[in-house]
């Protein structure tokens, strides 16, 4: 069993999607094999709640625009730490890099295979670690001018 044509069309422009928002670290699993509930996940991560909830909207938006696809689930949208949006072919999990972090989905489906996303998508690898390298640096600065 693999993920179907319909489900690669929705991981990818899911995806891209979250790529012009600017997530970070876009993979997605082809876990058909493993789970009868669903084909594929689709995780993304960024940094604050603000732009959890701006790409969670964005791709829903584009879902249902460019795929008439609608999600029959959303869940965690208040705290926006983590957005669960369930679209029955493909699951999409945005979360805080925090609880990215913490919850290492990654772990749970590394030996599941991995679908090959679009260019933008792909480039957003490591782009987490970057971020919080970048942050520490910030902050230690900040503590330097305060002393």
């Amino acid at each position: 069993m693999t993920a179907t044509d319909r489900s690669i069309e929705l991981i990818n422009t899911a995806a891209q999607a979250a790529a012009d928002k600017l997530a970070h670290d876009i993979i997605a699993y082809d876990v058909s094999d493993v789970l009868s509930i669903t084909d594929a996940f689709l995780l993304a991560s960024a940094p604050n709640d603000r732009q959890v909830k701006s790409i969670v909207d964005e791709i829903e938006e584009r879902l249902n625009k460019e795929l008439g696809a609608k999600p029959v689930r959303r869940e965690g949208d208040r705290e926006a730490r983590w957005v669960l949006l369930d679209y029955v072919d493909i699951v999409v999990h945005v979360q805080h890099s925090e609880e990215r972090v913490f919850y290492a989905l990654e772990r749970l489906w590394k030996d599941c295979p991995e679908l090959d996303l679009p260019a933008d998508a792909k480039a957003t690898r490591g782009k987490a670690a970057e971020h919080a390298k970048l942050q520490a640096e910030e902050d230690s600065a900040e503590l330097g001018e305060l002393r």
